[in-house]
């Protein structure tokens, strides 16, 4: 029996970071408004590389073996090196890797990350051996053995197995929290709504909230009178750095972040945060209060250093709790 098992990439992170990569403004050249510059054929400094291990399914799957359950994960990688230190990072982090399926015709999937002083990261990504995971890669009848589902962004082959993944966990009592990709949400809006109405916890960040509603995030209620309206148990709505927003249908829960909180990388900040809250919703008999403030101490922890899953808190740590606001919804 598994408290709860992920489903996500597994990948090889390559973190870059260098003062002399350049940010360079245009808004008919980047769709946000700026992108990065390095000189054409310029060999280019950098202060220093670092390999660690991530992918949104790794990620949250640490969070919750760190927070004291038994964790399992679903995911695919490659016949490499990467593939092997990312199996021997699971089992190191307590994380039943039985259900890792290794595809021969693929690499590891691969993130460079590239970042710069006092501005945001840019993902250079090879999607590789995750989006080959499929239906037929899942032990069906083993993972019937948990509590909850966690569904990672889901990608190519492995988006296919949404809805049969949200149809299974229905039918055997187990429980889903869901933070969908662009591609799952641009599936046709009646199967999307009937997918969404098995989900329990559906976690977006705000221009994923804007995109699946068809309503400015700025208009949060709105937004979650309308997600309400998709049949989702409890709503989640991460925004960056001004919080984040939370509905069970009747009240909105709100919170900001600690504006003193130290940001060295912001890579797996939106995993730390879901598996946080997930893992607190679950310790305690789904208070959305407390769920909120473990996912924004996790995430700050998670911000505090290099890599997508590094800082994450252990069980029972202590931390600093942030003020939440609730009200009607």
């Amino acid at each position: 029996m598994y408290d709860i098992i992920t489903f996500g990439s597994a990948a090889q992170d390559i973190n870059v970071k260098s003062k002399d990569f350049k940010v360079l403004k245009g808004q008919e050249d980047f769709i946000t408004g700026e992108g990065i510059c390095l000189n054409l054929g310029s060999k280019i400094d950098v202060e220093d590389i670092f390999m660690t291990i991530g992918g949104s399914g790794v990620n949250t799957a640490s969070t919750f073996a760190k927070q004291g359950f038994k964790t399992a994960i679903c995911c695919a990688i490659g016949v490499d090196m990467s593939g092997l230190e990312i199996v021997r990072d699971l089992k190191n982090s307590r994380i039943d890797t039985r259900f890792v399926v290794k595809k021969k015709e693929a690499r590891t999937t691969t993130s460079v990350i590239i970042s710069m002083p006092n501005t945001d990261r840019t993902i250079l990504i090879s999607i590789g051996a995750s989006g080959l995971f499929g239906e037929k890669d899942i032990q069906w009848k083993k993972i019937k053995g948990s509590r909850w589902f966690y569904l990672a962004p889901l990608k190519d082959s492995f988006c296919d197995c949404f809805e049969k993944l949200v149809d299974f966990a229905k039918e055997n009592n187990i429980k889903v929290a869901c933070n969908p990709s662009k591609q799952q949400l641009s599936l046709p809006e009646e199967k999307l709504k009937n997918i969404l109405s098995k989900v329990d916890i559906l976690f977006l960040n705000q221009e994923e909230a804007s995109f699946v509603t068809k309503i400015p995030f700025i208009e949060e209620q709105n937004i979650f009178k309308k997600i309400g309206q998709l049949g989702a148990g409890v709503a989640v709505m991460t925004k960056g750095g001004d919080g984040v927003v939370a509905s069970d249908g009747k009240y909105l829960y709100s919170a900001k972040v600690n504006p003193n909180r130290k940001i060295v990388d912001t890579t797996g900040a939106g995993d730390s945060f879901s598996s946080g809250f997930l893992s607190d919703y679950i310790r305690n008999n789904g208070d959305i209060e407390k769920a909120i403030q473990l996912g924004l101490a996790n995430s700050e922890a998670n911000l505090s250093e290099i890599g997508a899953k590094s800082g994450l808190l252990e069980k029972n740590s202590k931390f600093e709790r942030a003020k939440v606001l609730k009200q009607n919804l």
